[in-house]
């Protein structure tokens, strides 16, 4: 960690941060239809399960990527006209929605390994990546509810640490500016 915090998030850092979102959100959407389509349309099926997997290994990597910069670079601190409380609150959320980051795709990575089924992952639709692990029905079904508790605690963390930032931002206090690199006139002067 640099002896100095920096005054804005990188452009790696930001662009990562988006990344990681994008595939939060998108892995979201995905995940309910890809469950409920019939086995009739087993391609359709197939597709949007291996979606589903692209998006939460490049959701991995790029938290990762964004853990490595962070440890390197550090990040901004918090804005002083955020209430001490609300300064707590962000780090146990931040923390939190590290855990999950690279938590959720993990139990997702093992839920597939362990999956009856025994159906391959592939990367980006090409590249495979191998199970370490063969198929076990009672920890897939253990491993699919815990996945699945974990992700829809994520995207509810998620939700709120956007509407937390929408908030401070209307209320002209600088997250959204930090990461987006807006400048306000209240964000100029606090910093």
């Amino acid at each position: 960690m640099p002896a100095e915090l920096p005054r804005d998030w990188s452009l790696a850092q930001r662009r990562l941060h988006g990344l990681t979102a994008a595939c939060v959100v998108a892995a979201f959407a995905v995940a309910w239809p890809m469950a409920g389509v019939p086995l009739a349309q087993l391609l359709l099926k197939f597709l949007l399960y291996q979606l589903h997997k692209t998006l939460g290994i490049a959701a991995f990597l790029a938290t990762l990527a964004r853990l490595v910069l962070r440890a390197r670079r550090g990040r901004p601190a918090a804005s002083a006209l955020l209430p001490p409380w609300q300064r707590r609150a962000a780090r146990v959320v931040h923390a939190a929605l590290y855990v999950l980051l690279v938590a959720v795709p993990v139990l997702g990575y093992f839920t597939a390994a362990t999956a009856p089924a025994e159906i391959p992952t592939f990367f980006l639709g090409f590249i495979r990546v191998p199970h370490v692990v063969g198929p076990h029905e009672g920890a897939f079904t253990l491993l699919r509810l815990v996945h699945r508790a974990a992700a829809i605690l994520l995207d509810v963390l998620a939700a709120g640490h956007a509407l937390a930032a929408l908030h401070n931002h209307l209320r002209g206090i600088a997250p959204l500016a930090t990461i987006w690199r807006w400048r306000t006139a209240r964000t100029r002067h606090s910093a």
